[in-house]
C-alpha cells in the first residue's frame, strides 16, 4: 500500500478518565465520521494514520486506556442493526482528503 493512497480504516478507543475521554472523542469528530461513540470511520492515507497514532498515543494514559486502528480491506461488506449512521435517504458520497468534511447525497 502506497503511504498517500486513502483506504477505510476503523478506530476504537476505550479511555478511562472523562476528560481524556472527551478530548479523544472531539478531536476524532473532526477528521472522521462517528460510527459508535467510541468508533469511527475515516479514509485515509497510511501516513495520515501514522500522524493520527501519534497525537492518539501522546494523548493517552498507556496503562489505562486503549485505542485501536483498523485498516479495513478493499472491498468490505458492512451489516449494521440498529440505528442507521446516516438518516433514511442519505448515502455518504465523498471523503474531503483534509478528513475534515464529507459529501452526503439524497437518494
Amino acid at each position: 500500500m502506497a503511504l498517500n493512497e486513502a483506504r477505510a480504516w476503523l478506530i476504537g478507543y476505550d479511555i478511562a478518565e472523562p476528560k481524556r475521554l472527551k478530548k479523544i472523542h472531539e478531536y476524532l469528530k473532526k477528521i472522521a465520521i462517528p460510527v459508535q461513540y467510541s468508533l469511527f470511520f475515516t479514509e485515509s492515507s497510511a501516513r495520515d494514520i501514522d500522524k493520527l497514532s501519534k497525537v492518539l498515543a501522546a494523548a493517552i494514559n498507556p496503562k489505562h486506556d486503549d485505542i485501536r486502528i483498523y485498516l479495513l480491506p478493499l472491498h468490505t461488506d458492512i451489516v449494521y442493526y440498529g440505528k442507521r449512521i446516516l438518516p433514511e435517504g442519505l448515502l455518504l458520497l465523498e471523503a474531503n482528503p483534509n478528513l475534515a468534511s464529507w459529501s452526503l447525497l439524497r437518494k
